[in-house]
């Protein structure tokens, strides 16, 4: 059975991992050093726990674009951790733009260098990030579904990381986690007590980036695919039985969160909404 050393009261970190040194460049990120801060104590108030396993596939130094599923609103704790258990590397967010208007979580996201992503605008977003990767120590973070996933699966990937790591040279590695849709995601409930839940990240070795985009984001796809698999048997055997209906298990494994092409549907049905109040707002 795996051994962990605990960082900061919630990430566990296999012991076979040796620990490295803190970069240089991390005094300077006072601003997310200070959300650290304050987030780090909501997790334990939580009782949250986050196993991270593969940490030796991610590089300490060097331009690094880290790929994960996104599940939950939790994704960007978990997502963070590669770099930040890695020699405490700051992760800046592909975000989309309406986190930038938000009142509070506008402020903080400019505070720590997140990359704003105007669907709009074509590929300013893409730009920005192999701008901030080129020749750079900086780690970026995207979720290449672009948007959470419901069906709790990986659904359809966008080409813009292998772009990204295309343009800039970056390492492309592989994430995917499990655990964190049981306590905010896009279904009914949310669960944002003293859960003490646990989480399960899972780091894979680089992805290549030769040939075409395309070609590219199959990989990663494939490799995002397998290292999910691999957290959810984890998470069942370490963690389970769970009951068959749960609303934060896919369909495929026995859950009620809608299907892949379900999911699909809902979203268009979203977005269709969200466009029709945009257009009543205008004639206002």
């Amino acid at each position: 059975m795996t051994k962990y050393r605990v960082d900061k009261g919630v990430f566990f970190i296999p012991d076979d991992v040796p620990p490295v040194p803190v970069q240089p460049g991390w005094k300077k990120e006072r601003w997310y050093r200070a959300v650290l801060s304050a987030v780090v104590p909501l997790l334990r108030l939580q009782g949250l726990k986050f196993y991270v396993n593969g940490l030796e596939n991610m590089p300490t130094d060097g331009p690094v674009l880290v790929a994960g599923n996104h599940i939950g609103y939790y994704d960007f704790v978990s997502g963070a951790l590669p770099g930040l258990l890695r020699g405490r590397r700051p992760t800046r967010y592909m975000a989309k733009k309406e986190l930038f208007e938000h009142p509070l979580v506008g402020p903080v996201s400019r505070g720590v260098r997140h990359i704003e992503v105007d669907r709009s605008k074509g590929s300013g977003s893409v730009d920005e990030a192999i701008a901030r990767l080129t020749g750079s120590d900086e780690v970026v973070g995207i979720f290449p579904e672009g948007t959470l996933a419901r069906s709790m699966e990986l659904e359809e990937f966008k080409t813009g990381a292998a772009r990204i790591a295309q343009g800039s040279g970056a390492m492309l590695i592989p994430c995917a986690t499990w655990g964190t849709q049981r306590i905010w995601a896009k279904r009914e409930k949310k669960e944002m007590g003293r859960t003490g839940y646990p989480i399960i990240t899972n780091i894979g070795p680089a992805v290549s980036t030769e040939g075409t985009p395309e070609e590219v984001t199959a990989r990663l796809k494939a490799a995002m695919q397998v290292l999910l698999d691999e957290a959810r048997e984890e998470y069942n055997n370490r963690f389970g039985p769970f009951p068959d209906g749960l609303d934060w298990m896919p369909a495929s494994m026995g859950g009620s969160a809608p299907t892949v092409e379900e999911a699909k549907a809902l979203d268009q049905q979203e977005k269709a909404e969200r466009a029709a109040r945009k257009a009543e707002r205008k004639k206002r």
